[in-house]
């Protein structure tokens, strides 16, 4: 294993610990703006796959997964990713980035190489297994293998597996870094290093375990980030570990709202929002619905008051064990469970491709987090319905993400259901 503390890119014996006082990075980095946007430095779009000179085993497999032709981000990150230069792309959930980075990782690797070649983290386990699916899935007709290294599994397996040697590793930053410390996983043969989500995973407190990551990695290892937000914190990670990194911004206004119809119902009070979903609640299963509270313990009493009312529900969140939630994210994949409570847990990185209605039971308590969510009602150009429940106090948070994204949400009329 090769520990570098001499890597070019900055100092690598800061401590995050040691950088309490106030961000260094109040005006932002060159090419940042204050409000934590990356400004573009890259111009080049490839509109087809066919123009990207990719792998013909890749491009089959893109093809048999049913891309046809690339989003923004993809027409815009895949070509530098490819060539190898560090790259930071800006760009909500929803709109391809995870195979943005799946495409540059199996274009890069070598196949007879039975060494760890690239590492990708991400900050849920859900969010890992959903990226392991589609990277082999993508690289199908290439032989790679592909290992999600994510807590809440057997760890014997989890070395068993990393010593027998694979060539992509997915995971989130505790588990991996605790492969490494164990030295079941050696990272001195990878290639490239992507971090997706880096805002979520920096808000959820995995900071220190992705520096102690970074410290494993040889002085070549190209770096791919992928955020949503910028806050000072990722912009701090990028100035540290990347060099002259390719910027990407793919814009709010150029994203996922569209084809979304969005909509409103004026509840008033809190307690009213119950009986509003149970009257809704056979539209809702004529579909596949999404539900969105913001608190594991709303998810179950939730989850409990529509079953006493007969409703059939499913329901998931963070305190459940790894089997469990797989379980029910099988059963609402398959369509056998069609109604789905969750938290935030789920707006990042779950791409079910049936679930045609999101309800945001409660407004989002961060704006970022409403495209995430309701981005799962339409994600590529599908069509979708999210239905928000406005008590008069979230009347201003309301107003805040219309500003925020440019849109319009407007009161539900009579026939919603007429929409699926």
């Amino acid at each position: 294993m090769s520990h570098t503390s001499d890597r070019s890119r900055g100092d690598q014996d800061w401590a995050p610990e040691d950088r309490n006082g106030p961000s260094v990075i109040s005006d932002g980095p060159a090419g940042m703006d204050p409000d934590g946007v990356i400004e573009s430095n890259w111009n080049q779009v490839v509109t087809s796959f066919d123009e990207m000179e990719l792998n013909q085993k890749l491009l089959r497999g893109i093809y048999a997964y049913g891309f046809e032709k690339p989003s923004a981000i993809q027409q815009r990150a895949i070509i530098p990713c490819i060539s190898g230069r560090d790259v930071i792309a800006q760009a909500q959930s929803g709109t391809g980035k995870t195979a943005t980075f799946s495409i540059a990782i199996l274009q890069q690797i070598t196949p007879d190489n039975r060494n760890c070649q690239a590492l990708i983290l991400a900050p849920t386990r859900e969010l890992a297994q959903q990226i392991q699916k589609v990277v082999i899935a993508l690289g199908d007709y290439m032989g790679v293998s592909c290992h999600a290294c994510i807590g809440g599994t057997n760890v014997r397996d989890d070395m068993r597996k990393l010593e027998s040697g694979v060539q992509i590793v997915v995971g989130t930053p505790g588990r991996v870094y605790d492969m490494i410390s164990r030295r079941s996983f050696r990272t001195d043969s990878i290639k490239m290093f992507i971090l997706d989500e880096a805002d979520e995973m920096l808000s959820r407190g995995f900071k220190d375990q992705i520096y102690k990551v970074f410290k494993t990695l040889n002085n070549e290892t190209q770096v791919i980030l992928l955020s949503a937000t910028m806050p000072s914190d990722v912009l701090e990670v990028t100035t540290k570990f990347m060099r002259e990194p390719v910027k990407i911004l793919v814009k709010k206004e150029e994203l996922t709202l569209e084809g979304i119809k969005q909509f409103y119902v004026n509840v008033e009070k809190e307690e009213w929002k119950l009986d509003t979903l149970s009257d809704l609640y056979d539209t809702l299963s004529i579909t596949q619905a999404v539900i969105f509270c913001n608190t594991r313990r709303k998810v179950d009493w939730l989850t409990n008051r529509m079953r006493e009312k007969e409703h059939t529900v499913s329901a998931m969140h963070g305190d459940m064990d790894q089997k469990e939630r797989e379980v029910i994210m099988k059963e609402f994949r398959s369509g056998s469970s069609r109604v789905l409570i969750t938290t935030d847990l789920l707006a990042r990185g779950i791409d079910v491709q049936q679930v045609s209605l999101v309800i945001n039971y409660d407004l989002p308590t961060n704006r970022e987090n409403y495209i995430h969510r309701i981005g799962r009602g339409g994600r590529f150009g599908r069509k979708g319905v999210a239905i928000n429940f406005v008590t008069d106090e979230d009347q201003r948070t309301l107003k805040d993400i219309e500003e925020f994204y440019n849109t319009q949400i407007v009161e539900m009329p009579s026939d919603v259901a007429n929409m699926f």
